[in-house]
């Protein structure tokens, strides 16, 4: 690896991080690291092929950051994000600056569409502490891009995964949809995100078919053979606050804006490729 080769720096290599990660390393030409808060996870990150940064190690972590392309995906709590508390102050080091937010900060449309110049408006803690996260790292570096992501799935985390896990009910709110994104597609966007330093501000990284999810539940157990969770009214549901708060949002996601500044297209369009996709590759292994 010489001198020249760019460098990633992933602040919480998380589940989409890591898929980001592997695309560089695949290339041949990217190094990347990734912050680590114990020496448990550090080790985790090696096998992966990420060099680990410390997060109690401030020089470090300074280290890193310089001439990196940064891109952050710690959740945010009530101070904001983690990962700006730790290397915030290093911003103007970096190369570029990515955050990975939530299409949440454009609350409830009730079914209506959310672009990038929608206005924010959460309806959520979760949201509300996202908005906060992006003003942090806008007033640092005002070339930051935001990548607004809606509900994840992918390998190991799917409704394939909820069905074999005996789910026995779906909970249905008429006219309710969701946006969605493979993490496969979230670490495709943000490779050509991150390879066009020029571009700023915010971007939707999402499928092109908002769905209901009983909808995708159901063709779910259709792909595995298994009959589909009983759909349940929302209103008559046992479920938590949280899982009650997703279904008080309704929305449809553009990706235009991402598509027509880097070229990008989803590997998996809507919910049924992607789903399909996962149950072949493990039908493989």
């Amino acid at each position: 690896m010489t001198d020249q080769s760019p460098t990633l720096f992933l602040i919480g290599p998380g589940y989409s991080a890591s898929r980001l990660a592997e695309i560089c390393l695949e290339t041949g030409s990217w190094q990347v690291l990734g912050t680590a808060r114990s020496e448990a996870k550090a080790e985790a990150l090696r096998e992966k092929g990420i060099e680990p940064v410390l997060t109690s190690d401030a020089d470090a972590v300074a280290k890193a950051g310089k001439g990196s392309h940064w891109v952050i995906s710690t959740p945010p709590d009530d101070e904001g994000c983690p990962g700006f508390a730790l290397a915030g102050t290093q911003a103007g080091e970096a190369a570029s600056i990515t955050y990975l937010s939530t299409t949440g900060i454009y609350g409830d449309l009730n079914g209506g569409w959310a672009f990038e110049w929608s206005s924010s408006n959460p309806g959520t803690k979760r949201g509300k502490r996202r908005v906060q996260a992006e003003a942090q790292w806008r007033e640092a570096r005002p070339d930051a891009r935001f990548v607004r992501l809606p509900g994840i799935y992918g390998p190991g985390r799917s409704q394939l995964d909820r069905v074999r896990g005996g789910k026995e009910e779906q909970v249905v709110k008429p006219g309710q949809v969701f946006s969605r994104i493979h993490v496969d597609d979230i670490a495709s966007g943000l490779f050509a995100l991150i390879q066009r330093p020029d571009l700023t501000g915010p971007f939707n990284l999402c499928d092109e078919e908002a769905a209901p999810p009983q909808e995708v539940m159901t063709y779910a157990a259709d792909l595995l053979g298994m009959a589909a969770p009983v759909p349940v009214d929302l209103d008559k549901a046992d479920v938590s606050a949280m899982a009650r708060s997703f279904y008080a949002e309704c929305k449809r996601v553009s990706n235009a804006r991402l598509k027509a500044a880097t070229g990008w297209r989803p590997r998996y369009p809507t919910y049924r490729e992607g789903l399909k996709a996962i149950l072949e590759a493990e039908e493989k292994n």
